[in-house]
This record gives C-alpha cells, sequence and structure tokens, in this order.
C-alpha cells in the first residue's frame, strides 16, 4: 500500500511540474496580447527597420521586445526602439491598456504630427520611460509629473516644448529620478533649486534655458553625466571650493553657456572625469596647475575660448582621445607632442592660436589619429614625415602656416579632407592623391607649387578642388569636366594656358568655377551650360577672345560674372536670348572691347538688383560653400580701388563695365536697380545726360561716368544719394 502512495505521489509530482511548465510557456494574458496587436495594427513599419514578428499563435510574452512578470503574465517591459514604427500615436492607444509597464521604450520611430499623450502619466508603475527621437511634437504634458516611481525620462525632440512652469513641476515632483534626458526640447526655464538628489545624469542640452544655474547641481554627491551645452542664455558660476560630485562626475558639457572668468583651480578634484566639454564658455586667463591632476581624462575640448599660456603642459594628459583646443590664446611650441606616445589619440584640432616653431619630427605612436588640424598658427619649417604615414588619417589641416618644402607621397589611403593652402610649400602635386579613392576636399591654393595639373587629380569623388595662387602651368585637364560631385573647381592666378575645353557633364552640381589670372585663350566652349547651379563664373584677367555668350542665359543661377580684362569683343545685344540670370549682383565686364548700345534688356532682367538686401539684419554670401575650409574670395574695383573681398555679401551688388567702347545714352532704367553699390561705366564713349533717375540708387556708394562724352548739368537730384562716398564725373564734356 505504501508503495502505491509511493507512486501516486511522483505522478502527482511530475504533473506538477508538466502544469507549470505549460504556465510558463503561455504567461501573456489574453488582453495583453490583444492591446500590443491593436497598437501594432496603428502603425506601418519602416522597410528599413527590423520588423515586429507578432503574431496570436506565438506567447506574446516571447514577442519581440515583450517582457512579462512571470508569476502573472502581466507586460512589464515593452522595448520599441528603433522598430521604423511609422504613423499617428492616437491619444487613447490601447498601449495604455498595460497598466504595469515598468519599462517602456518608443525611441527612434516616426510618430509626425502624434502628441504626447496626458495618458502617459496613468502608468503610475513606470521606471524607465524613453520617447527620444521619435518626432511628437508639440506640448509636454504636466500629467508625466505624476510618474512618481520615474528613475528614467529621456526625450529628445526638438518639436516639443514645456508649458509655463512644466519643466519646474516635473522636477520637483519626480524625486526618484536617477536620469534625465531632454536634448533639443524648449524648456525656456531656469533650472529649480528642487530636484531629485538621486541624478545620476543630467542631460539639458539645447533646451532655452536662462538664468543662473543652481550650485547645487555641482554638489550633487551621485552625479555622473552633466551636459548643459548650448544655452547662451544660461550662466554658470563654477564653485571655488570642493565639488560633492568630485568623486563621481565623470562627463562635464558646458560647451556654448556662459562661464565668463578663468577655470578655477576646484576642477582639480575631478578626479573622476573622463570627457569635459567647456568650448565657447567666455573663459579666460591660463590653465591652472591643479587641471594638470586630471589624468584620466580622455576627452578635452577647451575650444573658441580667450584661454592662453603655453601649450607644452598638456602631454600630462596621457589618456587623451581628443583634444580640441582651437580659437584660443596658447603659444608655445609642439614639442610636447614628442614626450609620450600618443596611442589612443583620434582628434587634435589646435587650431588658431599662436603656436610657433616647427611640427616635431619625433613623433610615434598615433596610428588612431583620425582628424588633424594645426591651422592658422605660425608653424614654420618642413611637414614631417611622419604625417603622411598616419593610417588612419581622414583630415589633414595644416593651412595658414608658414609651412615650407615639397609635399611626400602619402602612403595610406584614408584621406577625406586635405587643406594645406597658405603656406610656402612648393614642389609638384604629390601622385599620392589618385590613390585617394575617399578623398572629397583637395585645398592647395596660396602657395609656390609648380608642374603641370595632372589627370590624375580627377578623382571622381573630389568636391572642392582648390589650386589656386600657386606656380602651375600647362593646360588645363579635360577630365575635369567628368566630375560629377565637383562642387568648388578654382584654378586661378597660376599660368595655365591654353584654351578651355573641357566638356562639362549634364547633371554636374558645380556652384564655382574660377579660372582667372591665367593665360587663358581661344573661346568659351558652349558645354558651360550644363552648369545649371553655377553660381559663380570667374575668367577674368585672361586673354579670352569671343563675343558675349548668350548661353550665359542658361545658368538661373548666376549669381557672379567676371570676364575683365579679356579680349570680348562686338556689341551685346538687346534681346531676350542675351539675358542674363535673374539672380545676378555682381557682373564685371570691364577692360574688354564691348561695344554697341548698353542693353537695355540686360538690365531689365536684374532682378535681384532691384531689392535693398540686409533689411534683416542677417548676412548672407554669395556661394558659401564649405566655407570652413574654402573662401569664395573676389577682386572688385569700387571706390577706385582694387579690393579682394574673402567673400562676397549677396548685398555687395556691383556693375562694372568700365574701358569698353559702349556708345548711346545711359539708360534710365538702371535707376530701378536700387540695390546698387558700385557702378562704374567709366572709359566709354556714353554721351548725352546724366539720367535722374540714378537718385534712387539709395545706396550706392561708388558712382564713375568718366572719360566718356557726357554733357549737360548734374541732376539736383543726386545730391539726396547719401550713401555716396565716391563720385567721378571726370573728363566729359
Amino acid at each position: 500500500m505504501g508503495y502505491v502512495k509511493l507512486i501516486f505521489l511522483m505522478l502527482f509530482s511530475l504533473l506538477c511540474q508538466l502544469s507549470f511548465c505549460s504556465s510558463l510557456s503561455h504567461l501573456c494574458l489574453e488582453d495583453q496580447a490583444l492591446a500590443l496587436l491593436q497598437f501594432k495594427q496603428m502603425f506601418i513599419t519602416d522597410v528599413f527597420s527590423k520588423s515586429l514578428s507578432w503574431n496570436k499563435s506565438i506567447d506574446c510574452c516571447s514577442w519581440d521586445g515583450v517582457h512579462c512578470n512571470e508569476i502573472t503574465g502581466q507586460v512589464t517591459e515593452l522595448d520599441l526602439a528603433r522598430r521604423g514604427l511609422k504613423g499617428k500615436f492616437h491619444p487613447n492607444s490601447s498601449l495604455f491598456q498595460l497598466t504595469n509597464l515598468k519599462r517602456l521604450n518608443l525611441s527612434f520611430n516616426n510618430f509626425s504630427g502624434s502628441y504626447i499623450s496626458p495618458k502617459f502619466g496613468e502608468l503610475s508603475t513606470l521606471t524607465h520611460l524613453d520617447l527620444s527621437n521619435s518626432r511628437f511634437s508639440g506640448l509636454i504634458p504636466t500629467e508625466i509629473s505624476r510618474l512618481s516611481k520615474l528613475q528614467v525620462l529621456n526625450i529628445q525632440s526638438s518639436l516639443l516644448s514645456f508649458k509655463p512652469n512644466g519643466f519646474e513641476l516635473l522636477l520637483k515632483n519626480l524625486t526618484q529620478l536617477r536620469e534625465v534626458k531632454f536634448y533639443d526640447v524648449n524648456i525656456s526655464s531656469t533650472i529649480p533649486l528642487n530636484f531629485s538628489s538621486h541624478l545620476t545624469t543630467l542631460f539639458l542640452k539645447n533646451t532655452q534655458l536662462y538664468g543662473v544655474l543652481p550650485e547645487r547641481v555641482f554638489h550633487l554627491s551621485n552625479l555622473e553625466s552633466l551636459d548643459l551645452s548650448f544655452n547662451p542664455q544660461l550662466t554658470v558660476r563654477f564653485p571655488t571650493s570642493k565639488w560633492n560630485s568630485s568623486a563621481s562626475l565623470m562627463k562635464l558639457a558646458l560647451n556654448g553657456v556662459n562661464a565668463f572668468g578663468t577655470i578655477p583651480e576646484s576642477f582639480g578634484h575631478l578626479t573622476s572625469l573622463r570627457n569635459l566639454r567647456i568650448a565657447s564658455c567666455n573663459l579666460s586667463g591660463s590653465i591652472p596647475k591643479p587641471l594638470w591632476n586630471l589624468t584620466n581624462i580622455e576627452e578635452l575640448n577647451l575650444g573658441d575660448n580667450h584661454l592662453e599660456g603655453p601649450i607644452s603642459n598638456f602631454f600630462r594628459f596621457g589618456k587623451l582621445m581628443s583634444l580640441l583646443l582651437a580659437n584660443n590664446n596658447f603659444d608655445g611650441q609642439l614639442e610636447f607632442l614628442s614626450f609620450i606616445r600618443w596611442t589612443q589619440l583620434v582628434e587634435l584640432d589646435i587650431s588658431f592660436n599662436s603656436l610657433t616653431g616647427s611640427i616635431p619630427s619625433n613623433v610615434s605612436g598615433m596610428q588612431n589619429l583620425q582628424r588633424l588640424n594645426l591651422s592658422s598658427n605660425h608653424l614654420n619649417e618642413t611637414i614631417p614625415s611622419w604625417i603622411f604615414s598616419l593610417p588612419s588619417l581622414y583630415l589633414l589641416d595644416l593651412s595658414d602656416n608658414h609651412l615650407s618644402g615639397k609635399i611626400q607621397e602619402f602612403k595610406y589611403q584614408s584621406l577625406f579632407v586635405v587643406s594645406l593652402k597658405q603656406n610656402r610649400l612648393e614642389g609638384p602635386i604629390p601622385k599620392s592623391f589618385l590613390d585617394q579613392q575617399t578623398l572629397h576636399f583637395l585645398l592647395l591654393s596660396q602657395n609656390n607649387l609648380n608642374g603641370h595639373i595632372s589627370s590624375t587629380i580627377c578623382n571622381r569623388v573630389l568636391m572642392v578642388l582648390d589650386l589656386g595662387s600657386n606656380n602651375l602651368e600647362g593646360t588645363i585637364p579635360l577630365c575635369l569636366g567628368e566630375m560629377s560631385l565637383l562642387v568648388i573647381l578654382d584654378l586661378s592666378n597660376n599660368s595655365l594656358s591654353g584654351t578651355i575645353d573641357i566638356t562639362f557633364s549634364i547633371g554636374n552640381y558645380l556652384r564655382v568655377i574660377k579660372f582667372d589670372g591665367n593665360k587663358l585663350e581661344g573661346k568659351l566652349m558652349q558645354s558651360f551650360i550644363n552648369c545649371k547651379h553655377l553660381k559663380v563664373l570667374d575668367l577674368g584677367n585672361n586673354e579670352l577672345n569671343d563675343t558675349f555668350p548668350k548661353w550665359l542665359g542658361a545658368l538661373p543661377e548666376l549669381q557672379i560674372l567676371n570676364l575683365r580684362s579679356n579680349k570680348f569683343y562686338g556689341p551685346i545685344k538687346d534681346s531676350r536670348t542675351y539675358n542674363l540670370s535673374a539672380q545676378i549682383r555682381v557682373i564685371d565686364l570691364s577692360s574688354n572691347g564691348f561695344s554697341g548700345d548698353l542693353p537695355v534688356s540686360l538690365f531689365q532682367n536684374f532682378e535681384a538688383m532691384k531689392i535693398i538686401g540686409e533689411k534683416n539684419g542677417t548676412r548672407e554670401y554669395v556661394a558659401d560653400y564649405f566655407s570652413d575650409f574654402y573662401s569664395n574670395s573676389f577682386i572688385v574695383i569700387t571706390k577706385g580701388l582694387e579690393l579682394e573681398f574673402p567673400r562676397v555679401l549677396t548685398t555687395n551688388i556691383i556693375i562694372n563695365l568700365s574701358s569698353n567702347r559702349f556708345e548711346g545714352h545711359i539708360p534710365s532704367i538702371i535707376g530701378d536697380l536700387i540695390g546698387l553699390r558700385t557702378l562704374n561705366l567709366s572709359h566709354n564713349r556714353l554721351e548725352g545726360h546724366i539720367p535722374a533717375s540714378l537718385h534712387q540708387l539709395s545706396v550706392l556708394e561708388s558712382l564713375d561716368l568718366s572719360s566718356n562724352k557726357i554733357s549737360g548739368e548734374i541732376p539736383q537730384q543726386l545730391a539726396s544719394l547719401t550713401s555716396l562716398a565716391v563720385l567721378n564725373l571726370s573728363h566729359n564734356h
């Protein structure tokens, strides 16, 4: 009997285990599964994202991104980050039926046009909520502040903002918060004095904060990461004594806030700090000695301040991956680079300082260096060979120094940007540029380079090719017209000769072509009409011999045209065929052999000249592409002087038709071009009276009608031109 009872107990135990395992495999409650499926049906899935493979035949607790309580079967975690969900997020979504959720991640989806529903505030068990980068818009509901158990809150979107006092209410009520991330949200508030003492992470980057940052933030004993960058109305005053967060703080990012004054010595206590970014903070003075104790620093950004002192002590930061010191007043030499092996360094930027001497030749260990920018200093001598042997380098900028010698051949093919302009480099262009299959920017202008431009330069991925102001000779390679991604082509101020036989490909992206200051001759190829996006065409100071190119009217975006000092000849006919782009702002046809009457239809079409710009106070520049690397300079003759503009304002509206053989009367329609700053019609054969309509040119600064056959009195209305600084009417009748 006892034996039978034992067998019965064993079978009962086995059946219980099977029953328990069966219940575990079907944990999901039917209402939970239905709520999830209804939620999914509200959206379509981006084809580039991993879709949700949810279906009724599988227990919902096994679905992608779903986690359940093993005892109750309630859904407690839902991670739908980067699932490509697209559609309207309904304010009464079935998602809110999952009332036991503790973690909810909806980041990196597309709920464009949706508001954050107040019902999120009813998910009272939530400890983690991530709604970042999902294109929610509108106001963040104050109901979020009811989530009293919330520990992590992440909302990142420039489409969102807080109600008045909403941010303060949220921080005041959510006393358990550990992590707060509100990148790009419009908070437009001060930071309140009362907030969770448990905070480890506070990210409020670019949130329109203002006022004074409470010093209490620096004394949060558990604080590990603080990022308040790009809040220009926020004033930060660093504690002068030891911070309570000194032992825990690993990241401090305050780029673009107001932290006037010097870096306090209290920074020296931040011994756990790995990442320090205090660029653009109006800081001044020298680096305090205690700062050199922060030997664990991996990323240091002190750029765009007014800091000064010798550069030599930075070798103490031997674990650096990123050292950014641009736009300061640091001086001294770069010898510190040779003191240690910089095996972890990825980027080094000490541009726009006052460094002197040579770049040391015995630097080692920089096999991971990707960005090297030492531009705009006073460095001299040759470029050392180790720079040409960096296997990971993609950006090299040594421009605006006093470097000399030849450019060596690069040993690796990782380069994306090379800028060596404004130095004293000589010799030929290295052949190794042919091997740089990823090179997009090549700027070697304003040096003493010589030799021919080889067709090997025609890298098909180049976007900027700037070889201007060198001693290059020979002809222009025909293959330049086949570089389909090229935006800027600058070969100006060399000794290039021959004709312009380039056939520009259809659909090219060229915005700037500068061939001025060479010895080019012959006629212009009509393939220029394939450059539909061209804004600057500068062919001045050559020996081109042609009539006025009527195909220029096929360039709808052209804003600057310079044909100065060539051998162009003949009339510019008064017809629609010869009309230029309505966007023209600068036209210089001076010192040629153009003849006939001034073309009225040409002036009629200059729509951009009929507007006085800069009324809104903002400055815009013509063809201002890639301005970090390339400067679209232009020489103009105005007020009797030859001036070089490093960049051309859209308001620099200039007409220079001087030193030709134009005749007849000055068209009165010129008075309609009220945006004109400079008008030069001198040294022609113009006759008749000065049109009274010129008094409408209220911003005109220079008017030169000298050396013509103009007669009659000077119109009294010209006295109203209060901006006029130069008026030359000499040598007329």
